[in-house]
Parts: structure tokens; C-alpha cells; sequence
């Protein structure tokens, strides 16, 4: 079971990129809080909590502050470098009511295939999933080390955490083990290749014989 965690929060009296800015400058993180048709909630976290959290895999949570109530870490934004949180999201939630959500796929192991010459290939990066926020994972690892060459795993072979539902196609490919492609070199590329000719070099051989 996830560890949960108190953040303090503080409402937001303005918004915009710039008074953003100014608010991590200052430690904190820009958020908002919807959910259960009540109104849309303008907050600020400190970052250190927030970064706790994702740390510990705790989605579930409970604010307190500005607010007090439990809520689940719907979405988080991220810099392109994906190592600063820009935003949260928080929805209201209780504690037995089932979320629906995207959660990364994590490869792990080694694939047999891969001596037999094979490469990996993975089809599915995120996948949907549904359960309840203390039980909601941050990811969902899929072992390798049983995919020899030419194989699969569908979403029906992944083996979900206990209490999460996998709401993915069953038929759908996860990750494969495949033969390489080849890329053939084309007949132009051949002939940019080859030696190019010395133009006035057959005219002084003819001369010469």
C-alpha cells in the first residue's frame, strides 16, 4: 500500500506564465484542484513536497492548508528535460473511488532474443489503467526475460499490481523482440559510391595507344 502524505497548499490568488515563473523562482509549485462538480481551485505547493511525493510513488494524498482533503496527483508537468515539475494537477477523490489513468511502461531484463540476433522493440509506452488512488502505481514494469526471438508480450501477458486493472486492448503488443531492418543500398547510392571518372582521362589513354 502507498505511503500517504500531507502537502500544504495555498491558494492562488493570481495566475498567469509570468507570476508562475516568479512562484517556482520561489520554491513553489503552481497547481489546481477540480473534481466531484465543485469549483476549480487555484494552488501553490512547495516543490520539496511535491518532488516527496513522486519519490515515495505517492499519488494518493492528503492537502491541507487552503484546503483540506484528500486528493489524487492526476497529471504532473514537466520542463522538456523532465526534471523540474512545472504543474500538478490535483483531483478531488475519495478514498475508495476508482481512478481512471495513464501510467508509463517500464522494460526490464534482458530478452533471450537478443543473442539469437534480435532487437527490441517496444509498441506501447503508456498505458490506461484504472484503481484505487492508494493503490494507483506510478508504473507498470513488463519482464523481458522470457522473449526469445520472434516473440511477443500482449497487454494479456503483463501481470498487473494487485487491486490495478488494465483497461489497455488484450491484444495489443506491449514489446517484441524482431530481426533488425536492413536498410538496402540503393542503386544511386551505389553509383555516388563508386569511383567517379576523370573527365579527359579515356581521351589521353586513346591518344597514348
Amino acid at each position: 500500500m502507498v505511503e500517504l502524505l500531507t502537502l500544504s497548499v495555498e491558494r492562488r490568488e493570481t495566475v498567469g506564465k509570468r507570476r508562475n515563473r516568479r512562484l517556482r523562482a520561489s520554491g513553489k509549485t503552481p497547481a489546481v484542484l477540480y473534481g466531484h462538480k465543485q469549483d476549480v481551485v487555484n494552488l501553490s505547493v512547495a516543490t520539496e513536497q511535491v518532488e516527496a511525493a513522486l519519490r515515495h510513488g505517492s499519488r494518493f494524498v492528503n492537502l491541507e492548508g487552503a484546503v483540506n482533503e484528500r486528493a489524487f496527483i492526476k497529471e504532473i508537468q514537466w520542463n522538456v528535460w523532465g526534471d523540474v515539475v512545472l504543474h500538478v494537477d490535483f483531483t478531488r477523490v475519495s478514498e475508495h473511488e476508482h481512478v481512471q489513468l495513464s501510467v508509463p511502461v517500464l522494460i526490464r531484463g534482458e530478452a533471450p532474443g537478443l543473442k539469437d540476433g534480435g532487437v527490441i522493440k517496444q509498441h506501447l509506452h503508456m498505458i490506461e489503467i484504472e484503481a484505487e488512488p492508494i493503490n494507483a502505481p506510478e508504473n507498470i514494469p513488463v519482464s523481458v526475460n522470457e522473449l526469445g526471438f520472434n516473440q511477443q508480450i500482449r497487454v494479456s501477458d503483463v501481470v498487473a499490481p494487485e487491486g490495478v486493472k488494465l483497461l489497455a486492448d488484450p491484444e495489443a503488443i506491449v514489446v517484441e523482440c524482431v530481426e533488425p531492418v536492413v536498410v538496402e543500398e540503393t542503386e544511386a547510392e551505389a553509383e555516388e559510391g563508386a569511383e567517379p571518372e576523370v573527365i579527359g582521362r579515356k581521351k589521353a589513354e586513346e591518344e597514348a595507344e
